[in-house]
């Protein structure tokens, strides 16, 4: 991690790890603004994103994309200068040579919240078509319990410690998103 006014390259970066010791994400992070690349297990850039609050940001994609996020380079920045923050992006972004999912075919995934209607049974799709606007919602609430508690397990096999609240409000429209 480095905070600078010039642009590293990438690979000048020493990769951090996305979760340390005790399963929390680096708190160093909490309320910095800057920008970070997201990489896998095996070290493959997935994801460059720029962020008011990097851990809020990094929780997010946690959450979203627990698979993919293993490590970590990041650029805090004193004075936030979007411009700056742009063209570090893209230089990063130009020196991996590839575009990474996260930036390219899987953008919404990383940056939206999670859609727990896909996960709906067929039995429970029949029902939800033939529901009045309170039936539905509280199945839409039903199925998005169903997937948060998908996530909160796969997110306890990988060690997670790190408290994870997603807002209630959000649940009955089928969707996931962090409060």
């Amino acid at each position: 991690m480095t905070t600078q006014t010039e642009t590293p390259s990438l690979h000048e970066l020493d990769y951090l790890p996305y979760l340390d010791d005790t399963g929390n994400l680096p708190e160093q992070l909490q309320q910095k603004i800057g920008i970070y690349a997201i990489f896998d297990q095996s070290e493959k850039l997935q994801f460059v994103g720029y962020s008011r609050d990097i851990y809020l940001s990094l929780k997010q994609h946690l959450v979203r994309r627990p698979q993919a996020c293993y490590w970590l380079k990041v650029q805090t920045i004193t004075k936030p200068n979007r411009t700056q923050l742009e063209n570090t992006k893209n230089a990063w972004l130009e020196e991996n040579g590839t575009t990474p999912p996260g930036n390219g075919s899987e953008e919404a995934v990383w940056n939206q919240p999670i859609d727990a209607k896909p996960a709906m049974t067929e039995e429970e799709q029949v029902s939800y078509e033939k529901s009045d606007e309170l039936m539905k919602t509280k199945l839409l609430k039903k199925i998005a319990r169903r997937v948060e508690a998908q996530i909160l397990e796969e997110l306890q096999s990988r060690g997670v410690q790190t408290e994870i609240r997603f807002n209630p409000k959000l649940k009955e429209k089928g969707l996931l998103d962090l409060k």
